[in-house]
């Protein structure tokens, strides 16, 4: 035991660890919504190889394992674009979604001007927690009979970022 968690910069020799572990964490919002097609249950490693070169990708690591992993890009207009929060099951619930949350946005903390989200309308634990971490609903879509994804923002505070500079 007495390892702890580190986050950093995924490499891409991770690229094989993270599809292995988006695929075993989003089986269960494939189940919650009856669809095993979902992007991220069929993506391949080829194009998660292409957004870590295209993005900003972190790891959280337990020693040599990738057990949590978030991805984000930053627009145009100045909007982080952050997906796909994942975090091995066993390690769900002691924080490591918050971290990393708060990672990628420090990551992006000089050049973006927002934060966006968005998640499946049943999936009240990832809500609560981007909620939590000061996300608020901006808009929602109706995909189709079972899912409605919801956005949620998160301006950034500018005279925050000024204080700690």
């Amino acid at each position: 035991m007495g390892m702890s968690v580190t986050i950093s910069a995924a490499t891409d020799a991770d690229a094989e660890q993270i599809l292995k572990l988006q695929y075993l964490c989003y089986q269960s919002e494939a189940q919650l919504y009856g669809d095993y097609s979902i992007e991220p249950l069929t993506q391949s490693l080829d194009s998660v190889r292409t957004e870590l070169t295209a993005g900003t990708v972190l790891v959280a690591r337990l020693g040599d394992e990738v057990v949590a992993s978030v991805r984000g890009t930053v627009d145009a207009d100045g909007t982080a674009w952050i997906g796909k929060l994942i975090v091995h099951p066993r390690m769900q619930r002691h924080g490591l979604g918050g971290r990393l949350l708060s990672a990628i946005e420090s990551a992006f903390a000089g050049t973006a001007k927002r934060f966006q989200l968005f998640s499946g309308h049943r999936s009240e634990h990832n809500l609560r927690l981007y909620r939590k971490h000061g996300y608020a609903q901006v808009s929602t879509r109706q995909v189709d009979e079972r899912l409605t994804l919801v956005t949620l923002a998160k301006e950034i505070d500018a005279s925050a970022l000024a204080a700690s500079a």
